[in-house]
């Protein structure tokens, strides 16, 4: 289960570029970490670099998701084939469950 050509383009499609920059903003912030550990900087500013890392992530995550939903899913509930949107459906709970799980 992943991208589908059939049902058309991914949800995060017009915010691609949006979430690239972040994603490599956030690599920006783990060679961050890297560099503080190098460094032999404070334990505690090293962790709270390592959560505002995370929750960065996190969000991204968060948004594709979002956009998985609207977009994704939507389309096959749409589309009337029981079949997509049944497959569709689960594969977002499971999405969410794993999404769950990391928190």
């Amino acid at each position: 289960m992943g991208y589908d050509r059939e049902m058309g383009s991914t949800g995060y499609a017009q915010d691609k570029p949006k979430l690239v920059n972040r994603l490599r903003r956030i690599e920006g912030q783990v060679r961050g970490i890297e560099r503080m550990l190098e460094d032999d900087l404070y334990c505690i500013d090293i962790l709270t670099q390592i959560g505002a890392t995370m929750t960065a992530l996190e969000q991204v995550g968060l948004r594709i998701l979002e956009d998985h939903a609207r977009h994704c899913v939507a389309d096959a509930l749409r589309s009337g084939d029981d079949e997509q949107a049944r497959m569709k459906t689960e594969e977002l709970l499971a999405a969410v469950e794993r999404f769950a799980k990391t928190r």
